[in-house]
């Protein structure tokens, strides 16, 4: 055990010793689990849709990836081999006639995702490992790589792929491809939604609406990276324009990070955990952030330790597919079980020097431990809240839902994309049930046989400092939802009326608001989900006729929900096993018994706190609502601290 500097870390300890020799222990910790030759790693847990081969190809270089950014400042210095023993997988991977070599480009999709990151590692270790591989090995690498140019892939940030394996093939005199290298930079172009928010693919003759973590580990990431690999090959133009979007998106990024680590719960592919470091560490890295160094390290170190800390390396040292602990049903069908391991991009900050005085600046305090954090982040139309009172970082969302096409279709909602909010400690139950239930953080009609309309699309409506609205089509599967991303088809949908959704945010309290308009042809009733709350025991469950219902868990976090206007039922919904946060999961609600009146507002008080709950949650907030003759809805809340927020809620046109 190394131990803990608070001279040099007063927040967390940690310096860059500690990040070495936890680089060190994962990859020993996975050395077990390899082929002979080393170039495949069948790490233990369910295997993906693209089979054992390409699980165990996405192993190696995952790890490997981490052995690159590990070895790119002490390579000199390898006393546990790290430098031979992949040298050793490349070279079994690549040959034709071994039983490990690796799947083709060809024949599996996926292999192109592993070919970046053996890529990248390559760069970053090429005085250690290719330029001491023989003449035969480096061929083979590169005929493998080629296989890439090219090549057929999804309209995302997988262009990325191509370019990063041309640029290194380029670096080292082999054929690459300058139309892969142009289409990677030209569709980030048109990904770029503005103040350092990128898409991650998506608006084909609409909005852009694919927004997660993907913009920070991907579409900062591998563009950054590309003009590292490639040098004084690289358009001298794109270092500066990905510099200044970059610097833009760690100064919004920073504030998605509570005051304990825990990074936002939002978006696909979350068993990659702290690889949403990616983006701070390369902000370091190509100085394109507006961070002091003590803030960069204070961040990365609070997010590793947060995950180590609750347990995301099992006993025997390896990452199981999750989010704290192993929960495998966090996984969507590409994830196999080294799909973890793209958490390696959270160690990038270890090719800058110890000497980089982002390792010897004393740590600075985060934002939200200093006070309240208020954020609108245009791109994705959320509405940010970090309190300091409990570290809690909340995000409202009423911009990104992951449409596909044009977002005009209806879709069955995705529980991690299409919620009305998100946060560092609360996470939205993954089962079958919440596919076709969708409950927590989410507004419903609920049709004669109770069944729960879905959101998604969402149209922005309006977004300012503390308000937001959004509009969609209520509309229910006529058939059960496939898992997101099986390929499975979708089923049919019969809509309904359309539903205006206002969000005032003021600290960890929220006014959420909902309007009905539109065909009303059925007996329907509304409902509204809080936030979900999970532990290891089961929370406590409040519900009272105010109507209010509330859950909290023994640490204190609670989640509450209280009706303002127009709602006269409340409860708890509860599971077992379906939640990244624990076993044992629970959600409250508000509804209504009786049938909904279109052009009536209805409202509730959402909180998660660590501080306040119950129904005194909504003690001192005051909500006025007026219509105008045109059938404009005017809410108006005062807050217990004197301050007001005012939204429209106007009739569809």
């Amino acid at each position: 055990m190394i131990p803990e500097d608070r001279l040099l870390s007063p927040h967390t300890g940690w310096t860059r010793a500690h990040w070495e020799a936890l680089a060190d222990a994962q990859l020993t910790a996975v050395r077990p689990y390899s082929t002979a030759g080393h170039a495949l790693l069948h790490l233990p847990g369910p295997a993906s849709r693209n089979g054992r081969h390409s699980d165990g190809l996405e192993g190696f270089a995952r790890t490997f990836l981490l052995a690159g950014f590990r070895l790119a400042r002490s390579g000199d210095s390898d006393p546990h081999g790290h430098a031979g023993w992949y040298a050793e997988g490349l070279a079994a991977g690549t040959d034709p006639h071994s039983p490990e070599r690796w799947p083709s480009m060809r024949a599996c999709g996926q292999a192109k995702v592993e070919c970046a990151s053996v890529a990248i590692a390559l760069h970053e270790t090429r005085p250690w490992i290719w330029d001491r591989l023989d003449d035969s090995v480096r061929q083979r690498i590169v005929a493998w790589m080629t296989e890439l140019l090219g090549s057929e892939v999804p309209d995302n940030n997988w262009v990325w792929f191509r370019a990063i394996t041309s640029a290194f093939l380029r670096s080292v005199g082999a054929p690459w491809s300058a139309p892969d290298i142009d289409h990677a930079i030209a569709r980030t172009e048109a990904w770029y939604a503005g103040e350092g928010w990128y898409s991650d693919g998506g608006g084909t003759g609409g909005p852009l609406r694919h927004f997660d973590h993907y913009s920070g580990w991907a579409m900062h990431y591998y563009p950054l990276w590309y003009c590292r690999v490639s040098g004084a090959e690289a358009d001298p133009a794109l270092l500066p324009r990905y510099r200044a979007r970059l610097r833009r998106y760690v100064d919004d990024a920073q504030h998605l990070v509570a005051a304990d680590g825990a990074p936002l719960y939002q978006g696909r592919s979350l068993t990659y955990r702290y690889a949403t470091l990616c983006p701070l560490w390369a902000g370091a890295v190509f100085d394109a952030t507006p961070l002091p160094p003590g803030r960069t390290r204070r961040l990365a170190s609070g997010v590793l330790r947060h995950f180590t800390e609750a347990g995301c390396f099992d006993g025997r040292g390896v990452q199981p597919l999750g989010w704290h602990g192993e929960f495998t049903a966090i996984r969507q069908p590409y994830s196999g079980p080294g799909s973890p391991y793209w958490s390696s991009k959270g160690f990038a900050g270890l090719v800058l020097p110890a000497e980089h005085p982002v390792w010897t600046e004393k740590e600075e305090e985060l934002p939200i431990e200093v006070g309240d954090v208020r954020r609108t982040l245009t791109a994705p139309g959320w509405l940010v809240s970090g309190t300091a009172a409990d570290g809690i970082v909340r995000v409202v969302n009423h911009g990104s839902d992951h449409a596909s096409g044009d977002g005009t279709a209806p879709e069955a909602d995705d529980p991690v994309y299409s919620r009305l909010a998100y946060a560092s400690h609360s996470a939205p139950d993954s089962t079958e049930s919440s596919l076709n239930d969708p409950l927590d953080s989410h507004i419903a009609l609920l049709d004669a046989e109770g069944r729960p309309s879905h959101r998604r699309p969402l149209t922005r409506l309006h977004l300012g400092e503390r308000t937001a609205v959004s509009r969609h089509r209520a509309h229910w599967p006529t058939g059960p939802v496939p898992t997101p991303y099986a390929h499975d088809p979708a089923p049919g949908f019969r809509t309904g009326p359309w539903i205006t959704t206002a969000s005032m945010l003021n600290g960890p309290l929220e006014v959420r608001l909902a309007r009905v308009d539109g065909p009303v042809r059925e007996p329907l009733r509304l409902r509204l989900g809080g936030y979900c709350l999970a532990d290891a025991e089961p929370p406590l469950v409040h519900e009272e006729s105010g109507p209010a219902a509330w859950v909290r868990r023994p640490t204190g976090l609670s989640s509450t929900v209280v009706g303002l206007r127009g709602f006269d039922e409340a409860g708890v919904a509860t599971a077992r096993d379906a939640n990244a946060f624990g076993p044992h999961s629970a959600t409250p609600w508000l509804a209504t018994t009786t049938e909904v009146q279109p052009g009536a507002v209805y409202a509730a008080l959402v909180c998660l706190s660590g501080v306040v709950e119950g129904p005194g949650a909504a003690d001192a907030v005051r909500l006025e609502v007026r219509h105008d003759g045109d059938g404009t809805a005017l809410a108006t809340v005062t807050w217990p601290d004197g301050t007001q927020d005012k939204v429209r809620l106007e009739q569809p046109s």
